[in-house]
């Protein structure tokens, strides 16, 4: 039971992190709305997962990892919606990205 999940919840971490790594060249040879969406999704569940470590490392007490966990779901949302918004009403990731490197 626990073991698996854990184990599926670890082969999915990775495949994130893969995934990450084809959408950083993809976004360079070929930016669209497909990829700057993905990268949104990406990056908000590589970064949900990360903070979620850090939760489970530093965070003690019923209460307190409670109130971490929930205020990481709220900022996890907030993030994945503020990314979608900015790809759909502004430039989008890829092109907000080339637009700093051309600086």
């Amino acid at each position: 039971g626990t073991s698996k999940a854990a184990s599926l919840h670890w082969t999915g971490e990775r495949a994130v992190s893969v995934l990450l790594l084809g959408l950083l060249p993809a976004a360079y040879l070929c930016p669209g709305p497909a990829v700057d969406y993905s990268l949104a999704a990406a990056l908000t569940l590589h970064g949900h997962w990360g903070l979620g470590q850090v939760i489970t490392d530093y965070v003690h007490g019923d209460i307190p990892i409670k109130v971490a966990n929930t205020g990481l779901y709220i900022l996890s949302a907030l993030t994945f919606a503020g990314l979608c918004h900015f790809n759909y009403q502004d430039v989008g990731i890829c092109k907000a990205v080339a637009m700093l490197w051309s600086l």
